[in-house]
């Protein structure tokens, strides 16, 4: 099935423009960062100019990656889960935000976002198809729950409330990388963009006259698509149970993790949001996977200016009203 959507954009922005003499060139530039493929594609007036901009976003990329990696012993993130078992852990500004920010998502969902999952995620090993035996997935679990984790804004603090417990803002991360490489890009004056990692990305402007096309995979073959959607100035992010993942006596095992239970659910294949920005559209992304679709949808419906494209567990696809309506009002063809 795929479908073909209206552009979509925030109500801050304008008409698309017209088609304007090419007066430039688009430069792009792909590499692996954080664990992920980085992809940036802007239009530029000169090389040098165009180039530097890239240049920027990816030294943006590599410092985010140093202050949020767990794999990166002495990233800041690494260092919380190394001492705030035992004591309060001071962090700097930026990522003392981005955990508070965390909390805003647990709370919303009902605990369907949590960084404090990586206290069983941890023990997956999606490349060697590893799982936990059910007692050591139990005993893990006892250190999972976002009320757990102790903020002291005055103190800029991270403390951990239980044994065993660690976090991880592969939740979001890569969306808001997304934001800061977009606000650089702004600064420098570039006008058309977009910039990826990995299932979260951002198309500023649009291509010169026209809107940028983003294709849905299907989830179950990388060469067919179940959307497309024409944008301009929005964020978008998907989560989907084929990113990593191994399977075993007929169950997947993917990346995705209910922090609740510990293991994967198996609900959905995968969830796009639609957001003004990336941190949101990846946050919502994981709580919507992990809340299923009845409830997660509920979500969406409540949060405006955010839309979602679902892919359940039989390969249906489903909408929210925003998109549906905006499929109804054009005409848009949906065909198998």
């Amino acid at each position: 099935m795929r479908l073909n959507l209206p552009t979509l954009r925030p109500r801050s922005a304008g008409p698309v423009p017209a088609a304007v003499p090419a007066s430039g060139r688009w430069f792009s530039r792909d590499e692996a960062i954080m664990g992920t493929a980085i992809h940036v594609e802007l239009w530029g007036e000169d090389a040098r100019t165009a180039e530097g901009a890239i240049d920027a976003v990816m030294a943006e990329m590599h410092r985010i990656d140093r202050l949020m990696s767990p794999y990166k012993s002495d990233s800041e993130l690494s260092r919380i889960n190394r001492d705030a078992g035992r004591r309060a852990v001071n962090v700097g500004a930026e990522l003392f935000g981005l955990i508070e920010r965390s909390l805003h998502f647990s709370r919303m969902s009902d605990g369907a976002f949590d960084i404090t999952f990586a206290g069983v995620g941890h023990l997956y090993d999606y490349r060697s198809g590893v799982a936990p035996d059910a007692s050591t997935l139990e005993r893990a679990r006892q250190a999972v729950g976002w009320r757990h984790l102790i903020l002291d804004v005055g103190a800029r603090s991270v403390r951990f409330g239980r044994d065993g417990m660690r976090i991880d803002l592969g939740g979001f991360a890569k969306g808001y990388v997304v934001d800061t490489s977009i606000a650089i890009l702004r600064r420098l004056g570039v006008r058309h963009a977009v910039v990826a990692a990995g299932g979260d990305s951002h198309v500023m402007g649009d291509r010169r006259g026209r809107p940028w096309s983003i294709a849905i995979r299907d989830p179950r073959s990388p060469q067919r698509v179940v959307a497309v959607l024409p944008l301009q100035d929005t964020s978008i992010s998907t989560s989907g149970d084929y990113e990593r993942y191994f399977e075993r006596d007929g169950v997947r095992h993917h990346h995705l993790i209910d922090p609740k239970t510990g293991v994967s659910p198996s609900a959905l294949r995968s969830v796009t949001i639609l957001a003004d920005d990336g941190l949101t559209s990846e946050g919502l992304s994981k709580c919507v996977f992990v809340l299923g679709l009845q409830r997660g949808m509920q979500l969406i419906e409540s949060q405006p200016g955010v839309d979602a494209v679902v892919v359940d567990a039989a390969g249906a696809l489903h909408f929210s009203s925003g998109l549906a309506a905006a499929s109804r009002a054009t005409g848009a063809e949906t065909r198998q």
